[in-house]
């Protein structure tokens, strides 16, 4: 197994643990950088990307980020492998 199918594979893994606790639960989530910074909070999924609330962007708009900067998630939040600065 190479690493772009292990990386799909976990891609995968994330997107259906959100889907599934979005269903299940209907809580936002928060969003914290890999050094643990609140960056926004999950409004649902599109595609393979996270969509954030427009309430707790800085500018009032959604902002996306993609699923391969997801790292994992907890009853608390979805962790990123990226710094604020570094989101896509």
């Amino acid at each position: 197994m190479t690493q772009s199918d292990q990386t799909g594979q976990i891609t995968d893994r994330i997107a259906q643990d959100l889907r599934e606790r979005l269903t299940r639960e209907g809580d936002h989530l928060q969003v914290k950088d890999v050094n643990g910074e609140y960056v926004g909070t999950v409004d649902g999924l599109e595609g393979d990307r996270v969509k954030l609330t427009r309430s707790g962007s800085h500018d009032g708009q959604h902002h996306y980020i993609p699923l391969v900067q997801v790292e994992s998630l907890d009853e608390v939040a979805v962790y990123l492998n990226v710094s604020h600065n570094e989101i896509q």
